[in-house]
């Protein structure tokens, strides 16, 4: 358990560019519609649903963060917390996985999502993981959707999008609530392409246009950070995406090395208002160039 510690630490350090300190971190939430909140703290957003005999929770956060967590899921409902949905594997959407186990909530997950976490990721880098205890590992996966029934009224629709962030996202969508959690498919900032899990631009560039078809003007969005948004800022995003992407590949197949397409400036319009946090703009170029189709 140390070792899982150690490595979700070191990945808070790298995600977040400094050490937070977790005893200052508050819980805070927040109504999105109906029965559906979100969560912030330190690291993903985190999204909680609540059913008529159950409350479920996608993504945890942080392993210190648990009780904090669990205290605020107690502050919205009595109702036991008994599910717990992984929009992707890294440490700042699941570290919490095996202290919310412990509390009797079942982890769901993609089948990458427990493949990732139970081997060593990013071998050989500054951010290498080692495999997490059986403990932190979805008790149950799927391969390409899945349907949870909260009550007889409401739904939670799990749809494994294609390999972008990571080769496990997960949209969870809530129709009759018009609301839907992104996870690190759509951020307020530059999209983090996570090479090593399987990232790709053109496969965020695909499931942004398919988010896009799922919304509508009233649909709120919970991205995996950032403030709750709508259509109009996720429509914005994709815009900004596909622009940089375009501009990559042009300067790619005219022979430019990355080196050379780092200094162009092609990402300019945006690094003030996007490229200021973990990821910036020579961060987000690289991962174009090395996938871009």
């Amino acid at each position: 358990m140390k070792k899982l510690f150690a490595s979700l630490f070191g990945f808070t350090v790298t995600f977040l560019g400094a050490q937070p300190n977790f005893d200052q971190v508050q819980i805070t939430a927040e109504q999105v519609s109906g029965q559906v909140y979100i969560l912030y703290g330190a690291g993903g957003n985190m999204g909680l649903a609540v059913g008529d005999k159950y409350a479920y929770l996608m993504d945890d956060q942080f392993a210190p963060l648990s009780d904090k967590i669990l205290a605020a899921v107690r502050a919205l409902t009595d109702k036991p917390l008994r599910f717990v949905v992984n929009t992707h594997w890294h440490g700042d959407h699941a570290g919490g996985n095996a202290n919310m186990a412990a509390q009797g909530a079942v982890l769901i997950a993609h089948d990458n999502v427990r493949k990732r976490m139970g081997s060593v990721q990013w071998a050989g880098t500054e951010r290498e993981t080692n495999p997490a205890p059986f403990e932190a590992l979805s008790r149950i996966t799927y391969n390409d959707q899945m349907t949870v029934y909260l009550d007889p009224v409401n739904s939670m629709h799990l749809l494994h999008v294609d390999p972008s962030h990571t080769d496990g996202d997960t949209y969870v969508y809530f129709p009759e609530q018009n609301v839907i959690h992104m996870g690190d498919n759509f951020v307020d900032g530059y999209p983090f392409i996570d090479v090593g899990s399987g990232g790709d631009i053109d496969g965020l560039i695909r499931n942004l246009n398919m988010a896009l078809f799922i919304v509508n003007d009233d649909t709120k969005i919970i991205p995996g950070h950032g403030k709750v948004m709508g259509r109009g800022e996720l429509l914005a995003f994709r815009d900004m995406v596909l622009t940089i992407r375009t501009r990559v590949k042009q300067a790619r197949d005219a022979g430019k090395s990355l080196e050379e397409i780092q200094k162009m400036g092609l990402t300019s319009e945006w690094d003030a208002s996007k490229g200021q946090g973990f990821i910036n703009s020579e961060r987000l170029v690289g991962a174009v160039f090395e996938t871009v189709d």
